[in-house]
């Protein structure tokens, strides 16, 4: 998946700078709209595309520059979650591990249309397109526990910010790089209908809290309490635990992605023409 949507990534971009100079049939117009979909997540603890997908919603404003180029920034609401229980992969069963985390994300990206395409035309009705953009995205994992959420951050599961790690703790506010495919059609005068898919390339292996080695949990209990000992490693194989100290909890060697798809609807603003008033 990663290779993939680097490929995506790196086609938009090319095609994005192919047409940034595209000044043709040019026409300035605004819309509105609003995103209904879900969102989910691919990482340590997921690895199937689409699977435990959650409802998510957002809100957008668009400038189209031309009937090939607009300019889009929009705030998306969204979770992600994964369970090892879910998986089909032994080991990631015994391993036992789970989060949920809400995603907070605003964005501002370019859309380029491969066909020409205005709201309300009756000659450019639809088409296909791209887009790429930067994001700055908030996000908290949380693990079931008992019955309750725990927020796993400031546990440092894996050691974090503690003698038993060599990391940092990580930060919860982080950029993003938001790509992706759409469709979208003219139902009218000024409503216009899309269906969008978009990764969102991260900088980070911690959306799942989970990406290094298991740390000794009688000695992060000493510096982050029982309860952090007890979420590092929920192990179902008896006498796991004890001797889990060192080994990989999660792979190091590759980020997390989240992803959002779903229903665009937009509506075109309408502006009155300014007055022309002659000399007196």
């Amino acid at each position: 998946m990663r290779k993939y949507g680097l490929l995506l990534f790196f086609s938009c971009f090319s095609l994005l700078l192919s047409v940034a100079q595209d000044n043709k049939k040019q026409y300035f117009s605004h819309d509105v709209g609003v995103f209904l979909g879900a969102s989910y997540y691919i990482g340590d603890l997921n690895s199937k595309q689409f699977a435990m997908s959650q409802p998510a919603v957002g809100i957008f404003y668009r400038f189209n520059y031309s009937y090939r180029v607009a300019f889009k920034a929009a705030f998306n609401y969204g979770s992600i979650q994964g369970d090892d229980s879910q998986s089909g992969n032994p080991d990631q069963i015994e391993r036992n591990l789970n989060f949920k985390s809400t995603i907070m994300e605003f964005s501002a990206r370019t859309e380029f249309n491969f066909w020409e395409y205005r709201t309300g035309h009756k000659n450019f009705i639809f088409a296909p397109y791209i887009f790429l953009g930067i994001g700055v995205f908030n996000f908290n994992p949380q693990a079931h526990y008992g019955n309750q959420w725990v927020s796993l951050r400031n546990l440092s599961t894996e050691g974090e910010g503690t003698p038993l790690g060599t990391r940092k703790p990580y930060p919860l506010t982080q950029v993003c790089l938001p790509f992706g495919i759409g469709f979208k059609l003219t139902l009218s005068q000024q409503i216009g209908l899309g269906i969008e898919w978009g990764p969102r390339k991260t900088f980070t292996d911690y959306l799942d809290d989970v990406s290094g080695t298991y740390v000794d949990p009688a000695k992060l209990a000493i510096y982050k309490g029982g309860l952090a000992a007890t979420l590092s490693n929920t192990s179902k194989v008896p006498g796991a635990i004890s001797g889990d100290t060192g080994k990989l909890r999660g792979n190091p060697s590759t980020k997390d992605w989240y992803f959002y798809y779903g229903l665009v609807i937009s509506y075109k603003l309408k502006f009155k023409p300014k007055e022309c008033r002659g000399a007196f």
